[in-house]
Protein backbone atom coordinates (compact mmCIF):
# COMPACT_ATOMS: atom_id res chain seq x y z
CA UNK A 1 0.00 0.00 0.00
CA UNK A 2 1.01 3.72 -0.19
CA UNK A 3 3.18 4.94 2.66
CA UNK A 4 3.66 8.61 4.19
CA UNK A 5 6.63 8.63 1.55
CA UNK A 6 5.03 7.11 -1.43
CA UNK A 7 2.40 10.22 -0.94
CA UNK A 8 4.59 12.33 -0.40
CA UNK A 9 6.39 11.67 -4.00
CA UNK A 10 2.95 11.92 -5.06
CA UNK A 11 3.00 15.61 -3.73
CA UNK A 12 6.47 16.30 -4.94
CA UNK A 13 5.17 14.91 -8.55
CA UNK A 14 2.17 17.55 -8.11
CA UNK A 15 4.51 20.40 -7.24
CA UNK A 16 6.67 19.95 -10.44
CA UNK A 17 3.76 19.94 -12.68
CA UNK A 18 2.58 22.77 -11.16
CA UNK A 19 5.78 25.01 -11.45
CA UNK A 20 6.47 23.92 -14.77
CA UNK A 21 2.74 24.85 -16.37
CA UNK A 22 1.89 28.46 -17.35
CA UNK A 23 -1.65 27.48 -15.46
CA UNK A 24 -1.60 27.94 -11.84
CA UNK A 25 -5.14 26.43 -11.31
CA UNK A 26 -4.47 24.95 -7.85
CA UNK A 27 -7.49 23.09 -7.99
CA UNK A 28 -6.89 21.19 -11.05
CA UNK A 29 -3.46 20.10 -10.18
CA UNK A 30 -5.20 18.83 -6.32
CA UNK A 31 -7.20 17.20 -8.63
CA UNK A 32 -4.44 15.44 -10.59
CA UNK A 33 -2.65 14.68 -7.77
CA UNK A 34 -5.16 12.87 -6.24
CA UNK A 35 -6.45 10.78 -9.90
CA UNK A 36 -2.09 9.65 -9.56
CA UNK A 37 -2.89 8.05 -6.60
CA UNK A 38 -5.88 6.65 -7.71
CA UNK A 39 -4.08 5.02 -10.82
CA UNK A 40 -1.81 2.98 -8.17
CA UNK A 41 -5.02 1.12 -7.29
CA UNK A 42 -6.50 0.86 -10.96
CA UNK A 43 -2.82 -0.19 -11.95
CA UNK A 44 -3.64 -3.13 -8.94
CA UNK A 45 -7.14 -3.74 -10.79
CA UNK A 46 -5.62 -4.27 -14.00
CA UNK A 47 -2.35 -6.47 -12.53
CA UNK A 48 -4.96 -8.59 -10.65
CA UNK A 49 -6.68 -9.58 -14.00
CA UNK A 50 -3.84 -10.00 -15.82
CA UNK A 51 -2.72 -12.61 -13.47
CA UNK A 52 -6.41 -14.05 -13.87
CA UNK A 53 -6.31 -13.59 -17.48
CA UNK A 54 -2.84 -16.04 -17.28
CA UNK A 55 -4.30 -18.52 -16.14
CA UNK A 56 -7.73 -18.83 -18.23
CA UNK A 57 -5.64 -18.65 -21.05
CA UNK A 58 -4.69 -22.24 -20.55
CA UNK A 59 -7.98 -22.94 -21.50
CA UNK A 60 -7.62 -21.35 -24.80
CA UNK A 61 -4.47 -23.16 -25.18
CA UNK A 62 -5.84 -26.59 -24.30
CA UNK A 63 -8.29 -25.85 -27.12
CA UNK A 64 -5.30 -24.95 -29.33
CA UNK A 65 -3.50 -28.29 -28.70
CA UNK A 66 -6.39 -30.52 -29.19
CA UNK A 67 -7.08 -28.87 -32.29
CA UNK A 68 -3.94 -29.55 -33.95
CA UNK A 69 -3.30 -32.07 -37.02
CA UNK A 70 -1.46 -34.32 -34.84
CA UNK A 71 -2.37 -34.07 -31.42
CA UNK A 72 -0.37 -36.24 -28.88
CA UNK A 73 -2.46 -38.04 -25.91
CA UNK A 74 -1.16 -35.05 -23.17
CA UNK A 75 -2.76 -32.79 -26.37
CA UNK A 76 -5.87 -34.34 -25.64
CA UNK A 77 -6.17 -34.57 -22.18
CA UNK A 78 -4.64 -31.68 -20.99
CA UNK A 79 -4.07 -30.73 -17.18
CA UNK A 80 -6.04 -28.21 -16.35
CA UNK A 81 -5.45 -28.03 -12.59
CA UNK A 82 -5.37 -24.02 -12.52
CA UNK A 83 -8.68 -23.17 -13.70
CA UNK A 84 -9.84 -24.43 -10.52
CA UNK A 85 -6.89 -22.38 -8.65
CA UNK A 86 -8.58 -21.23 -4.98
CA UNK A 87 -6.68 -17.99 -4.59
CA UNK A 88 -8.28 -17.40 -8.71
CA UNK A 89 -11.84 -18.35 -7.96
CA UNK A 90 -11.96 -16.46 -4.64
CA UNK A 91 -10.46 -13.08 -6.76
CA UNK A 92 -13.08 -13.72 -9.33
CA UNK A 93 -15.90 -13.96 -6.55
CA UNK A 94 -15.02 -10.97 -4.80
CA UNK A 95 -17.17 -8.09 -4.81
CA UNK A 96 -14.80 -5.53 -4.23
CA UNK A 97 -12.59 -6.86 -7.44
CA UNK A 98 -15.97 -7.00 -9.46
CA UNK A 99 -16.74 -3.52 -8.68
CA UNK A 100 -13.31 -2.33 -9.32
CA UNK A 101 -12.92 -3.93 -12.59
CA UNK A 102 -16.55 -2.08 -13.94
CA UNK A 103 -14.85 1.23 -12.18
CA UNK A 104 -11.84 0.79 -14.30
CA UNK A 105 -12.99 -0.58 -17.23
CA UNK A 106 -10.96 -3.57 -16.96
CA UNK A 107 -10.44 -5.24 -20.45
CA UNK A 108 -7.72 -7.05 -22.10
CA UNK A 109 -9.11 -7.65 -25.59
CA UNK A 110 -6.47 -4.66 -27.02
CA UNK A 111 -3.94 -7.08 -26.14
CA UNK A 112 -4.78 -10.62 -27.22
CA UNK A 113 -1.19 -11.84 -26.89
CA UNK A 114 0.37 -10.87 -23.99
CA UNK A 115 -1.87 -13.38 -22.07
CA UNK A 116 -0.89 -16.19 -24.43
CA UNK A 117 2.89 -14.72 -24.27
CA UNK A 118 2.70 -15.02 -20.89
CA UNK A 119 0.85 -18.31 -20.31
CA UNK A 120 3.47 -20.15 -22.50
CA UNK A 121 6.37 -19.13 -20.07
CA UNK A 122 4.14 -20.13 -17.48
CA UNK A 123 3.59 -23.70 -19.44
CA UNK A 124 7.34 -24.15 -20.34
CA UNK A 125 8.74 -23.28 -16.62
CA UNK A 126 9.47 -26.46 -14.56
CA UNK A 127 7.23 -24.72 -11.18
CA UNK A 128 4.16 -25.06 -13.18
CA UNK A 129 4.79 -28.72 -14.21
CA UNK A 130 5.32 -29.28 -10.31
CA UNK A 131 2.15 -27.59 -9.56
CA UNK A 132 0.28 -29.70 -11.51
CA UNK A 133 1.59 -33.12 -10.65
CA UNK A 134 1.27 -32.12 -6.99
CA UNK A 135 -2.06 -33.59 -5.11
CA UNK A 136 -3.14 -32.55 -1.85
CA UNK A 137 -3.67 -28.93 -2.42
CA UNK A 138 -4.57 -25.76 -0.21
CA UNK A 139 -5.32 -22.47 -0.49
CA UNK A 140 -1.38 -21.77 0.17
CA UNK A 141 0.51 -23.81 -2.35
CA UNK A 142 -2.19 -22.43 -4.80
CA UNK A 143 -1.29 -19.12 -4.02
CA UNK A 144 2.34 -20.05 -4.50
CA UNK A 145 1.81 -20.86 -8.10
CA UNK A 146 0.08 -17.55 -8.59
CA UNK A 147 3.01 -15.82 -6.64
CA UNK A 148 4.96 -16.98 -9.27
CA UNK A 149 3.15 -16.37 -12.01
CA UNK A 150 2.98 -12.49 -10.80
CA UNK A 151 6.80 -12.26 -9.79
CA UNK A 152 8.41 -14.76 -12.30
CA UNK A 153 6.12 -14.39 -15.33
CA UNK A 154 4.46 -11.24 -15.38
CA UNK A 155 7.39 -9.22 -13.58
CA UNK A 156 10.27 -10.51 -15.66
CA UNK A 157 8.11 -10.02 -19.13
CA UNK A 158 8.82 -6.86 -21.69
CA UNK A 159 6.01 -7.25 -23.15
CA UNK A 160 3.94 -6.55 -19.99
CA UNK A 161 6.42 -4.21 -18.53
CA UNK A 162 5.80 -1.94 -21.93
CA UNK A 163 2.41 -2.13 -21.67
CA UNK A 164 1.96 -0.87 -18.55
CA UNK A 165 4.32 1.84 -18.64
CA UNK A 166 2.10 2.77 -21.87
CA UNK A 167 -1.20 2.69 -19.67
CA UNK A 168 0.44 4.77 -16.73
CA UNK A 169 2.95 6.96 -16.55
CA UNK A 170 4.20 6.58 -13.07
CA UNK A 171 4.32 2.75 -13.88
CA UNK A 172 8.53 3.31 -12.61
CA UNK A 173 7.64 4.67 -9.77
CA UNK A 174 4.65 2.76 -8.26
CA UNK A 175 5.75 0.09 -9.52
CA UNK A 176 7.28 -1.02 -5.71
CA UNK A 177 3.70 0.25 -4.33
CA UNK A 178 2.06 -2.12 -6.83
CA UNK A 179 4.12 -5.27 -5.69
CA UNK A 180 3.39 -4.29 -2.02
CA UNK A 181 -0.26 -4.42 -2.80
CA UNK A 182 -0.12 -7.46 -4.51
CA UNK A 183 1.47 -8.63 -1.47
CA UNK A 184 -1.13 -7.87 0.72
CA UNK A 185 -3.52 -8.98 -1.02
CA UNK A 186 -1.76 -12.71 -0.50
CA UNK A 187 -1.80 -12.24 2.73
CA UNK A 188 -5.49 -11.10 2.89
CA UNK A 189 -6.94 -13.95 1.19
CA UNK A 190 -5.84 -16.60 3.70
CA UNK A 191 -10.05 -18.00 4.50
CA UNK A 192 -11.37 -20.86 2.42
CA UNK A 193 -14.55 -18.91 2.98
CA UNK A 194 -14.12 -16.33 0.33
CA UNK A 195 -16.37 -13.86 1.58
CA UNK A 196 -13.99 -13.10 4.35
CA UNK A 197 -11.00 -12.44 2.13
CA UNK A 198 -10.22 -8.60 0.44
CA UNK A 199 -8.64 -6.72 -1.54
CA UNK A 200 -5.91 -4.45 -0.23
CA UNK A 201 -6.25 -1.10 0.26
CA UNK A 202 -4.63 2.38 -0.97
CA UNK A 203 -2.99 3.51 2.18
CA UNK A 204 -3.82 2.44 5.97
CA UNK A 205 -6.22 5.28 6.55
CA UNK A 206 -7.03 6.89 3.73
CA UNK A 207 -9.19 9.60 5.30
CA UNK A 208 -6.14 10.67 7.09
CA UNK A 209 -3.97 10.33 3.97
CA UNK A 210 -6.26 12.71 1.79
CA UNK A 211 -6.30 15.04 4.30
CA UNK A 212 -2.02 14.72 4.48
CA UNK A 213 -1.38 14.90 0.97
CA UNK A 214 -3.97 17.81 -0.06
CA UNK A 215 -2.85 19.80 2.88
CA UNK A 216 0.94 19.41 2.13
CA UNK A 217 0.26 20.26 -1.59
CA UNK A 218 -2.21 23.49 -0.98
CA UNK A 219 0.38 24.66 1.96
CA UNK A 220 3.69 24.40 -0.21
CA UNK A 221 1.83 26.76 -2.72
CA UNK A 222 0.50 29.00 -0.22
CA UNK A 223 3.53 29.50 1.25
CA UNK A 224 6.27 29.24 -1.75
CA UNK A 225 7.03 32.79 -1.85
CA UNK A 226 8.02 32.63 2.03
CA UNK A 227 9.76 29.41 2.11
CA UNK A 228 11.98 30.39 -0.79
CA UNK A 229 13.05 33.49 0.74
CA UNK A 230 13.75 31.12 3.83
CA UNK A 231 16.05 28.86 1.41
CA UNK A 232 17.37 31.82 -0.66
CA UNK A 233 18.43 33.28 2.76
CA UNK A 234 20.70 29.92 3.68
CA UNK A 235 22.10 29.87 -0.41
CA UNK A 236 23.69 32.93 -0.70
CA UNK A 237 26.58 31.54 -2.37
CA UNK A 238 24.50 29.48 -4.74
CA UNK A 239 23.82 31.00 -8.08
CA UNK A 240 20.08 30.09 -8.08
CA UNK A 241 19.90 28.15 -11.36
CA UNK A 242 22.89 25.49 -9.75
CA UNK A 243 20.01 24.62 -7.35
CA UNK A 244 18.10 21.57 -8.45
CA UNK A 245 14.51 22.47 -8.65
CA UNK A 246 13.59 18.78 -7.14
CA UNK A 247 16.17 20.40 -4.26
CA UNK A 248 13.94 23.38 -3.79
CA UNK A 249 10.78 21.45 -3.60
CA UNK A 250 12.00 19.27 -1.49
CA UNK A 251 13.00 21.61 0.83
CA UNK A 252 10.09 23.79 1.04
CA UNK A 253 7.69 20.80 1.45
CA UNK A 254 10.38 20.03 4.78
CA UNK A 255 9.36 23.61 5.76
CA UNK A 256 6.07 23.19 5.09
CA UNK A 257 5.82 20.23 7.55
CA UNK A 258 8.30 21.75 10.24
CA UNK A 259 5.42 24.92 10.45
CA UNK A 260 2.07 23.82 9.44
CA UNK A 261 1.91 19.66 10.55
CA UNK A 262 2.36 19.64 14.48
CA UNK A 263 1.69 16.21 15.17
CA UNK A 264 4.79 15.38 12.28
CA UNK A 265 8.21 15.01 14.16
CA UNK A 266 10.93 17.17 12.67
CA UNK A 267 13.19 14.24 12.33
CA UNK A 268 10.88 11.85 10.71
CA UNK A 269 10.31 15.24 8.40
CA UNK A 270 13.84 15.15 7.88
CA UNK A 271 14.62 12.18 7.05
CA UNK A 272 11.75 11.33 4.67
CA UNK A 273 13.00 13.75 2.76
CA UNK A 274 16.72 13.12 2.34
CA UNK A 275 15.50 9.68 1.38
CA UNK A 276 13.01 11.15 -1.55
CA UNK A 277 16.19 12.91 -2.84
CA UNK A 278 18.18 9.45 -3.42
CA UNK A 279 15.54 8.67 -6.04
CA UNK A 280 14.43 11.37 -7.63
CA UNK A 281 17.55 15.09 -7.56
CA UNK A 282 21.04 14.80 -7.78
CA UNK A 283 23.85 12.11 -6.11
CA UNK A 284 25.01 15.34 -4.19
CA UNK A 285 21.36 16.83 -3.03
CA UNK A 286 21.53 14.68 0.05
CA UNK A 287 23.96 16.50 1.59
CA UNK A 288 22.77 19.71 0.38
CA UNK A 289 19.27 19.42 2.00
CA UNK A 290 20.41 18.32 5.06
CA UNK A 291 22.90 20.98 5.89
CA UNK A 292 20.67 24.07 4.15
CA UNK A 293 17.45 22.30 6.32
CA UNK A 294 19.30 22.25 9.40
CA UNK A 295 20.35 25.81 9.31
CA UNK A 296 16.51 27.08 8.65
CA UNK A 297 15.28 24.79 11.42
CA UNK A 298 17.72 26.24 13.78
CA UNK A 299 16.32 30.57 12.61
CA UNK A 300 12.80 28.44 12.97
CA UNK A 301 12.73 26.96 16.30
CA UNK A 302 14.86 30.52 17.11
CA UNK A 303 11.84 32.55 15.97
CA UNK A 304 9.78 29.81 17.68
CA UNK A 305 7.69 29.18 14.71
CA UNK A 306 8.57 25.37 15.26
CA UNK A 307 5.16 23.92 17.28
CA UNK A 308 4.91 20.45 17.62
CA UNK A 309 1.95 18.48 19.82
CA UNK A 310 2.20 15.47 21.33
CA UNK A 311 4.27 12.97 23.64
CA UNK A 312 7.74 12.70 21.74
CA UNK A 313 7.23 15.55 19.56
CA UNK A 314 8.21 18.18 21.39
CA UNK A 315 12.19 18.48 21.19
Amino acid sequence: MLNRRHLRVKVLQALYAYHQSDTKDVKLFEKNMLHSIDQVYEMYIWMLSLIGEVVSFSENDAQERANKHLPTAEDLNPNLKIITNRFIVSLNDNKEYIQAKKKYKVDWNFEPELAKTLFITLRNSPEYAEYLAKTGDTLQTDKDIIKFIFKKVILKSSLAEQVFEDMFIFWPVDKDVLQALIAKTFKNFSHDDYKLNHLAEITGNWVEDREFVVNLFQQSVRYDGAYQELIAAKTQNWEPERIAMMDTLLMKMAITEFINFNSIPVKVTINEYLEISKEFSTPKSNSFINGILDKILIELKAENKIKKIGRGLIE
